[in-house]
């Protein structure tokens, strides 16, 4: 059945958040005295998927090359902006104070950015009575109908591939060597305002001369889990529990337990 929607100006989802950010968009975001993290996380990848693999095809356009000892690895680091309660633009009136150059990933709300995750009400912080049979048809069939809702989208995508070459520098400038194991959690980086947009203006301006020569280095793969960290060594990978991560670097899990 078709997914109707309308944004009911309920402010759920400008609260307590981490927004995706272009790196464009973090110097925005900084500038106007807000604060960013980056989320890293990395997929071990010891073969080549087949060439029909369109999730790995996905996964692989939008990270780089690394190891962990020997393992073969490929990195995803995500810049957001960071807050807690209301979003710094966040009127009292509950209208976006920075609506005309919000970021693209707002824009796009509630669609999703990964092709591969359905769009489901129950996921979203949106109440009941935004997606009333009223509103206009936001997905019909898996697709989404609004011409510039899917410009939007593919931009976005688009922008992320762009971007991850000066992401993998960035992360060597700020000396960022740890990555949660996919699917597991993120290693956040809160290297402060400052730090970080001198990072990314020097990331943005060191990528344009390089014509995809970044070196691959050695990553550290951070696990709450003693299985994970015995299975990656098992396979000569470089593993460490939370507990190892420099100042300024947290390890957030998607399961809290611990079983070692």
């Amino acid at each position: 059945m078709p997914l109707h929607f309308s944004c009911t100006m309920c402010g759920h989802c400008c609260r307590g958040l981490r927004i995706p950010l272009n790196l464009s968009e973090a110097i925005d975001w900084l500038s106007d005295g807000g604060e960013t993290q980056l989320l890293c996380e990395a997929i071990p990848w010891p073969a080549e998927p087949a060439v029909d693999n369109l999730l790995a095809a996905y996964k692989f356009q939008r990270s780089f090359p690394a190891l962990s000892g020997t393992l073969p690895l490929r990195v995803i680091v995500t810049v957001v902006a960071a807050f807690d309660g209301p979003c710094p633009h966040l009127k009292s009136d509950l209208r976006c104070g920075a609506y005309d150059r919000r970021p693209r990933v707002c824009r796009i709300y509630p669609a999703e950015i990964n092709p591969f995750i359905a769009l489901r009400p129950a996921g979203k912080g949106c109440p009941p009575e935004a997606w009333d049979n009223r509103y206009p048809v936001l997905e019909a069939s898996g697709r989404y109908v609004d011409r510039t809702l899917t410009a939007d989208i593919e931009a976005l995508r688009a922008t992320d591939i762009r971007d991850v070459e000066a992401k993998q520098i960035l992360s060597s400038v700020l000396g960022v060597r740890a990555a949660a194991l996919a699917n597991e959690g993120f290693v956040v980086v809160s290297p402060g305002r400052e730090t970080m947009t001198r990072a990314i203006a020097l990331a943005i301006d060191k990528v344009e001369g390089l014509d995809g020569n970044v070196s691959i280095v050695s990553w550290t793969l951070i696990s709450n889990r003693c299985s994970t960290r015995d299975t990656l060594a098992s396979v000569d990978a470089q593993a460490a529990a939370p507990e190892a991560l420099p100042d300024g670097q947290t390890y957030l899990g998607f399961d809290a337990s611990r079983d070692d």
